[in-house]
């Protein structure tokens, strides 16, 4: 067995209001939802700023612009019964079509598999009882 070992991702929100640009998980083991921004893995040699961009080009077919980081953070976490570590660069993205703001869900696409970026208000966040991860996004976003 391959000794775990520590990812290091980058995620990118989109912000619009009060909003921002989610895809909604769920943990089988925890029998848990939860939101998450859209983003992924770092490959060698690429910037976070640079993954970033990818990973939304990757997942929704669009382009994206002006990244600025907002913050890392280290979490540590167990998904559907397995341990996880994750180094996260979390950026503020832009879209340069300015459309995809007022389209309620984008269909995203991992691998083979798709997926629906929803838009989410993050006062509601604060209230419900879905998580925002990684840990500390939340008050990452509403501080300042």
């Amino acid at each position: 067995m391959a000794k775990p070992k520590i990812r290091a991702i980058a995620l990118c929100v989109f912000r619009h209001g009060d909003r921002i640009l989610v895809h909604k998980g769920y943990d089988r083991v925890k029998d848990q939802a939860f939101y998450r921004p859209l983003g992924g893995g770092i490959d060698f040699g690429e910037s976070s700023q640079e993954t970033a961009i990818r990973e939304i080009r990757e997942e929704l077919g669009v382009e994206s612009e002006q990244m600025m980081l907002l913050g890392v953070i280290e979490n540590r976490f167990e998904f559907n019964g397995k341990p996880g570590h994750e180094i996260v660069f979390i950026y503020d993205g832009v879209f340069i079509d300015k459309t995809l703001y007022d389209t309620p869900v984008l269909v995203g696409h991992e691998g083979d598999q798709s997926f629906d970026a929803i838009w989410i208000d993050l006062k509601q966040v604060a209230q419900e009882t879905i998580p925002l991860y990684p840990p500390g996004l939340l008050a990452l976003l509403t501080s300042g």
